[in-house]
């Protein structure tokens, strides 16, 4: 690989980096070609890109970022077979990742960075696999919201009934008299 490309993939990666808030750092060496295949199916099928690269670019991409990004602590997850995975919903490649592995050994997660956190190593699987998407926050919010609303016109409606059943009550019992 010449110094030129070595280069467009820094920059490339350093955008990538840049403009993905959620990327993950596995290892999925040891799996064939066809396994591979069909991961990357899988991954496509989720939104999620896997790149795999060579450490040292992915360490010049990650060192030329501002050290608000915190990426300093991936470094020590950059030795090995190495494959990066970006993706727009924090929790999508490691659902997809434990959900594959239940036919193959691989991929684990060497580091995932979310948001600014990052997760070394692959006992943190479940804690990323808990990880609301911004959607499912909204929507809880949303929920959290709606459901004091629902409350006060649920109480509106059943005693608007208990009110009409009085009237009618009274209604009725005042032309029996």
């Amino acid at each position: 690989m010449t110094r030129e490309e070595k280069s467009a993939i820094i920059e490339e990666l350093k955008e990538k980096f840049e403009n993905s808030p959620f990327f993950y750092i596995t290892d999925s060496s040891s799996l064939t070609v066809e396994v591979i295949n069909k991961l990357r199916h899988q991954l496509f099928d989720k939104g999620i890109e896997m790149r795999v690269v060579k450490n040292t670019l992915v360490k010049k991409a990650l060192e030329s970022a501002p050290a608000d990004k915190n990426y300093a602590a991936l470094m020590e997850a950059l030795e090995g077979p190495t494959a990066l995975m970006f993706t727009e919903v924090a929790n999508s490649p490691a659902r997809l990742i434990k959900e594959f592995r239940k036919d193959a050994e691989r991929p684990f997660i060497k580091a995932a960075y979310i948001d600014s956190a990052v997760y070394i190593g692959d006992q943190h699987i479940d804690a990323l696999i808990s990880l609301k998407s911004k959607d499912e926050l909204i929507g809880q919010i949303i929920g959290m919201l709606q459901s004091p609303m629902q409350n006060v016109v649920s109480a509106l409606q059943s005693g608007g009934t208990t009110i009409m059943g009085l009237l009618k009550a009274l209604e009725e019992r005042g032309d029996g008299e």
